[in-house]
């Protein structure tokens, strides 16, 4: 089974682009948060005829300009504002519910985008095949389920035309991020306009924690792998299916992990647990997003959690449940380049696995010295799962 996971994190060419509805605020009031918003994700901010030309003369450069109007009668004064902009762009967007309106802005050189109210399915209908005939579709969903959203990225998909979700609650952080996952890849844009600190430092801090990065993987040579009895190990299941070139890292100490593999590859008398990693001993360290780590033993329903591909590239999910039961447990000792020792003690059993550096699946009863495996090199020294700087020796 192969599974991609197109919307588990977001990447620097997949950023979603953020819109700033300005409605009913002036230069002076949105000041502080406009100096905010001036970096990615977000990428446009939709002005008003009664607002634009006070707030284009303040609103970051980098910011594309979207203008509501309403009226044909204001197109002309919106061409001449743009003409005279600050921010150097040669073309802004006219966003409009009125089809009369978006016609006679191609006459100015606008980029057209059409903005929808949408209550019902026949008027889903109507705003995605009238959308279909501009670059842009705003469109704000009057209930909360998502399947309006999902028909509309469907039917849109191969299109040309990018579609924008309208978050009208500024605190609906959760409703702004759970979008971008919706149908794997979410809306081309959302358009969510925080009002407080507060609510848009939470917006970007769960971005963030979407994000993929890329975490550097390092090849090490198995010294030793030893039985050591009977111990405390931990089965993580996470609330997502793992591909077979994805595991977790899990680690004894703070200066790294090795990439264990979850159930994905086939085991005699037993079905496969594609969302299960066996992740070892209770006391071992298991990386999360953030660069924070948490024990096993710490690891409860709702966790965040980090899957590990073996080319580097990380996603965000949440632990399921963790089931921790007495098993026999066996030593590993992985020597790296960088005269770093790694260590980590596994369920001593066939159907285990580790990731070699080739990305294949070693089993644990295979395993012996001088097999290269992946793993990751962190700097030592953590406390509650954060990194500081701090003399540390871990044995």
């Amino acid at each position: 089974m192969t599974i991609h996971h197109a919307s588990a994190g977001l990447s620097a060419k997949s950023d979603p682009g953020v819109w700033f509805d300005t409605a009913a605020e002036d230069a002076a009031t949105l000041g502080p948060l406009l100096e905010r918003v001036a970096g990615p994700p977000f990428s446009a901010i939709l002005l008003y005829p009664n607002n634009a030309e006070q707030i284009d003369q303040t609103a970051p450069g980098r910011l594309r300009r979207v203008l509501q109007v309403d009226s044909v009668a204001d197109l002309a004064n919106a061409a001449e504002t743009a003409r005279l902009s600050a921010s150097g762009q040669p073309s802004w967007i006219v966003a409009s519910r009125s089809a009369e309106v978006l016609e006679e802005a191609s006459a100015h050189q606008f980029e057209r985008c059409l903005r929808a109210e949408v209550a019902n399915a026949g008027e889903l209908r109507d705003a995605i095949a009238l959308g279909r005939r501009y670059p842009w579709l705003l469109l704000q969903l009057k209930d909360v389920t998502n399947i309006p959203l999902e028909l509309a990225i469907a039917t849109l998909q191969g299109t040309s035309t990018r579609l924008v979700r309208i978050i009208s609650d500024p605190l609906d952080v959760d409703g702004a991020v759970l979008s971008l996952g919706v149908m794997e890849t979410g809306p081309d844009c959302l358009m969510f306009s925080p009002r407080t600190t507060g609510a848009l430092d939470a917006f970007l801090e769960r971005l963030e924690s979407l994000r993929l990065d890329k975490l550097p993987l390092s090849t090490g040579t198995v010294l030793r792998t030893s039985p050591v009895g009977m111990g405390h190990r931990s089965c993580v299941d996470l609330v997502t299916i793992f591909d077979k070139n994805e595991g977790m890292l899990v680690g004894s100490t703070s200066h790294g992990g090795l990439l264990c593999c979850p159930e994905v590859f086939p085991m005699p008398y037993m079905d496969l647990r594609p969302f299960r990693v066996n992740a070892g001993a209770v006391h071992s360290y298991v990386y999360g997003p953030g660069g924070r780590t948490n024990y096993l033993s710490e690891l409860r329903a709702g966790t965040p959690a980090m899957v590990v591909g073996i080319d580097g590239t990380t996603r965000t999910s949440r632990v399921g449940r963790v089931k921790t039961e007495i098993r026999p447990l066996r030593l590993i000792e992985v020597g790296f380049k960088e005269d770093v020792v790694l260590n980590l003690f596994l369920q001593d059993d066939w159907h285990v696995r580790i990731y070699s550096d080739r990305g294949q699946p070693i089993c644990l009863s295979d395993l012996k010295a001088g097999d290269r495996i992946l793993g990751h090199l962190g700097k030592a020294g953590r406390h509650v799962g954060l990194r500081i700087d701090e003399t540390i020796v871990e044995l």
